[in-house]
């Protein structure tokens, strides 16, 4: 089976996160000045699409190594909502990094501009220098990625839109290294382990190219087993809660089948009800604090007659789980807090095999009233009307 469109770009993360990770560096110590981070007392992150699942994924990280609380929100959540009601901690304790790969979405924009009037810091992490997002905020961190490989680019469909996994990966190497960095100028780190967490983020990219070794082969086989499924289910937690939500986001714009993620816990408060019986269930795990509640669920899953696979490192006690169907095995070692620039790896993989097997266009092709003018057409997502005054 040829390597897709969204294949290639899976198989180009391993050296795009050797491209990126010195530049991010330099612009992170750039813009999370020492004067910054000994003001912050609270973070928060807001985004839409991939770019509310990466800080969903970062809270831990910035928890574990900032030693800051953290609370990632939609940015229909942040501005429309939560905005009006920050800690009263002193102007700049609140540190708001709204990600837009764009820079050109209504809702993100909005919630940049209402942090601002809130007294908050605000930061744009983006890919794009020149957009609206980057006008709002006060301070701006670049996450635009490179080019593809010249190897790729001649075997990719000029004009096609391909579902998103560069700028997502560049997205989450920028929050951790904010993390580091917030936690090394806070004193939370010494230096020689700032440094060496930002060691483990660059041998990332040795880990990915093996995730993706171990799991291409089995997501192609689990694609090939589920081909008469039209509903999948992901499920992850912690720090991975936004990989099933970004897995699920992955099959919708490649295949356009129903996928949902649902929180680990709350599938046994509410998927295990499920009247479909052999409904595709993946449960993704880090091999850290989620294990021992997701052993317990494959098992139940299989019980009820669920078609299961799980995603885990390989030789983790998940990995090795009876009742699995199928292993999509990640690479080891690597920290819990980190885990999602693995894990994202095998639900991208199996959406791009999906497609291939069902020859579904991407996007629907923008067919059937969709358009890809103006980040989405109708449903305006780049200009829709803001509010410009904080709601209490």
């Amino acid at each position: 089976m040829n390597r897709s469109p969204l294949h290639q770009q899976i198989d180009s993360l391993p050296e795009l996160v050797l491209d990126l990770i010195d530049p991010l560096v330099t612009a992170v110590r750039h813009t999370i000045t020492p004067s910054l981070s000994q003001k912050v007392k609270r973070v928060f992150t807001a985004g839409c699409g991939d770019s509310y699942f990466t800080p969903l994924n970062a809270e831990l990280a910035f928890e574990q190594l900032a030693g800051l609380p953290c609370e990632p929100m939609t940015a229909m959540q942040f501005a429309r909502y939560a905005v009006g009601y920050l800690p009263e901690t002193g102007r700049g304790s609140n540190l708001v990094l709204a990600v837009s790969v764009s820079g050109a979405v209504s809702r993100t924009v909005e919630a940049m501009v209402l942090a601002r009037q809130a007294g908050a810091t605000a930061v744009a992490l983006t890919g794009s220098p020149d957009g609206p997002l980057v006008q709002a905020a006060e301070l701006v961190l670049e996450t635009a990625v490179p080019p593809l490989p010249p190897e790729l680019q001649g075997q990719t469909v000029p004009g096609t839109a391909v579902p998103g996994t560069r700028s997502y990966v560049a997205s989450q190497l920028a929050l951790y290294l904010c993390a580091i960095q917030l936690g090394e100028q806070r004193d939370h780190l010494n230096k020689a382990t700032a440094n060496k967490l930002r060691r483990e983020l660059a041998h990332t990219a040795e880990l990915m190219a093996q995730t993706i070794a171990l799991s291409d082969k089995t997501t192609r086989q689990t694609a090939e087993a589920w081909h008469d499924a039209d509903q999948f289910v992901f499920c992850g937690a912690g720090p991975n809660y936004g990989t099933a939500l970004f897995s699920a986001a992955k099959v919708l714009e490649a295949s356009g089948d129903t996928a949902v993620a649902q929180d680990t816990e709350e599938w046994a408060h509410l998927q295990y009800f499920g009247r479909q019986v052999t409904t595709p269930t993946v449960f993704i795990g880090a091999g850290g604090w989620d294990e021992g509640r997701a052993l317990e669920l494959v098992t139940a899953a299989k019980a009820i007659g669920r078609r299961v696979a799980v995603l885990a490192p390989q030789h983790s006690a998940l990995a090795s789980h009876p009742d699995a169907d199928f292993l999509w095995g990640t690479a080891v070692p690597t920290r819990e807090c980190f885990s999602p620039l693995l894990t994202c790896l095998p639900g991208t993989l199996f959406a791009a095999y999906r497609a291939q097997l069902i020859d579904e266009p991407y996007f629907r092709g923008f067919g059937g009233g969709r358009s890809a003018a103006g980040g989405g057409g109708i449903s305006r997502i780049r200009d829709s009307e803001q509010i410009g005054v904080i709601r209490r």
